[in-house]
């Protein structure tokens, strides 16, 4: 397997197409936005060289990283010989349906079709398709370029051979992969979820601070950060777009959000990305925040 498309050029998709290309797969990266083509690129080419920077590859990987990604606005033609589609869009179950749709339409016979959802169900998204044998969840953590973890999740109709192959595709990534089965959340989320949306109940009934919160789970608990600066990396919208799914799945309210989550939310205070949650993020220093969250090599 050497032909992967990545659909999606956010922070989750140029952070995957940064980690295909960098172990040598040829890697066409889609999104409907040039723009978001352009910035994914970009983002991808200053990880690049900060990872030179910090001497963990040289500037030959750097230029064979960046001479393995071609970009393209339109599936139909980034999909003609691809042997694996990995899903990176939005946590929005009706676009994942219809992206899936599209690219069942659109990839060759074989062509296994991967979801990095964190938390939809894997057997409904493969329900689109005509072939949900070959959909799987290919759940990346975030940074991708920096995080060993990748959980597996196999839906109802995954094949153990296509469960083998992204298994085994995997590991060629340098990544550890973790067999998960397809219920909401899966493993990571249906436990982190939970801890961060409790530290922010906590919050809200204000027995502590932000930083007092974050400080009691990194000495107390040895987090490598706290769970409110983690909810602000990942992305206030998707914590609760997770917690909504988690919460429909299970009819639990142990999973309902936090109305401070949603206010936040609605207020589009959703963390780095925003420039506020939490905590408060200037543009300067998103480089050096990433850099201290996870260590010289990135």
């Amino acid at each position: 397997m050497k032909q992967v498309v990545v659909i999606g050029a956010g922070t989750m998709g140029n952070g995957i197409a940064h980690t295909f290309a960098q172990s040598g797969f040829s890697v066409s990266l889609v999104d409907v936005s040039a723009s978001a083509l352009e910035k994914g690129m970009q983002t991808i080419e200053k990880n690049l060289d900060r990872m030179v920077s910090k001497q963990t590859i040289s500037s030959q990987d750097k230029d064979n990283t960046l001479a393995n990604i071609n970009t393209y606005t339109e599936l139909s033609q980034a999909a003609r010989q691809a042997e694996l589609i990995v899903e990176a869009a939005t946590e929005n179950k009706e676009l994942k349906f219809r992206i899936f749709k599209e690219m069942d339409s659109l990839a060759p016979e074989g062509c296994i079709l991967a979801t990095n959802t964190s938390s939809i169900s894997i057997t409904e998204i493969a329900s689109v398709t005509q072939r949900p044998d070959k959909v799987i969840g290919m759940h990346f953590m975030n940074p991708v370029p920096v995080m060993k973890l990748v959980e597996v999740i196999k839906g109802y109709s995954t094949s153990k051979q296509t469960f083998e192959q992204i298994y085994n595709l995997s590991e060629t990534l340098g990544k550890v992969p973790v067999e998960a089965n397809d219920y909401p959340g899966f493993v990571a989320n249906r436990i982190l979820m939970p801890m961060i949306n409790e530290a922010i109940e906590t919050l809200y009934n204000r027995v502590a601070g932000v930083q007092q919160i974050d400080t009691v789970m990194k000495l107390g608990m040895a987090h490598p950060m706290g769970p409110l600066q983690l909810a602000d990396f990942i992305g206030l919208d998707v914590c609760l777009a997770i917690l909504n799914v988690l919460y429909d799945g299970f009819k639990n309210p142990k999973y309902a959000p936090n109305p401070l989550l949603v206010n936040m939310v609605q207020a589009g205070k959703l963390g780095v990305k925003s420039g506020e949650g939490f905590y408060d993020y200037s543009q300067s220093k998103k480089a050096e925040k990433v850099s201290t969250m996870f260590g010289p090599e990135f």
